[in-house]
Formats: structure tokens, sequence, C-alpha cells
């Protein structure tokens, strides 16, 4: 891969097979599309195999019914070493017209790994615009607000 992708957008159609009992997709469907479009960025951005490391802070903000076009956008918003934070966005709207709605968001983290399974170097990403720099300092915040989180969560793992 000789050049490095950003930002990837995968549709979808909300399926009756993703139904849930309330009649809306399901929320693992939603959630599979949105590791799949941010596996395909973190790739995209890598050039390597990717795995992912977290998923965090996944907010279904409305259901999606089904029918509608789904709209699963990521976007890398941070780089370390071998990992990247890809910010997902899913939208949805009525094929025939109509607005979309922004559904969920969440950020994951991916790491790239060799066919060994260790991890490896990533090209660095660089803020380039105010949106950028803002989604790095959100990126970043995440972070400590994850060590924070861990920190409480080891005293309830086995």
């Amino acid at each position: 891969m000789s050049e490095r992708q950003r930002e990837i957008t995968l549709r979808f159609l909300a399926e009756p097979t993703d139904v849930n009992f309330g009649g809306k997709v399901h929320g693992g469907a939603v959630m599979k599309w949105i590791d799949q479009a941010g596996y395909a960025c973190a790739v995209g951005w890598s050039g390597q195999y990717c795995v992912t490391a977290y998923v965090g802070g996944i907010r279904f903000l409305k259901p999606i019914p089904i029918g509608h076009m789904v709209e699963v956008n990521a976007r890398v918003i941070y780089t370390g070493r071998t990992s990247m934070h890809v910010a997902v966005n899913v939208r949805a709207a009525d094929p025939r017209g109509g607005d979309r709605t922004h559904t969920t968001h969440c950020v994951i983290i991916f790491v790239a790994v060799n066919s060994n399974g260790e991890p490896v170097p990533v090209s660095s990403w660089t803020p380039e615009t105010e949106e950028d720099r803002a989604q790095e300092q959100y990126a970043r915040r995440l972070m400590e607000l994850r060590k924070s989180i861990e920190e409480e969560m080891q005293q309830y793992q086995a």
C-alpha cells in the first residue's frame, strides 16, 4: 500500500436479519459494522494487519430502523507507536429521502501487528486543521480517562 488512507466510509442497508426484539437494528450488528469500518481504516493507515485492542465509550444515540441506509465513518484521530485511535460515527437515513441521523459513536484502538502477531510501528499522524487538533485532544483525554477506569476495574476483576 503506497498511500495512507486516514478515513473510510462503509455503507450498509439495515436488513431484516439485523433486527432485534424491538424491531430495530440489533446493537451487535451495529458493533460489527463499527469494527469492520474501524479495521478497514486502521489497515488503510498502517498498511498492516490490525487487531482491535479497545472499544470505548460506545454510545447508541438513536435506534436504526430496518430498511435504512447506514453510513459508518471511521477516521484516525491519534497515533501511538504501534496503535491508532479511530473515531467511528454511524449515521442512518431512509433511502427514499430524508436527512441522515447520527445514531452511534465510539473510539476504537487498533494495534498493527506482523505475521507473528507482534506489534509493529505505524506512521504517525499529525493534525493539520483545528478539527484535527480537537480530535487528537479528544483521544488524549480519553486515554487519561481510560487509565482511571482501568484502575477502578482492577478491583473487580478475578
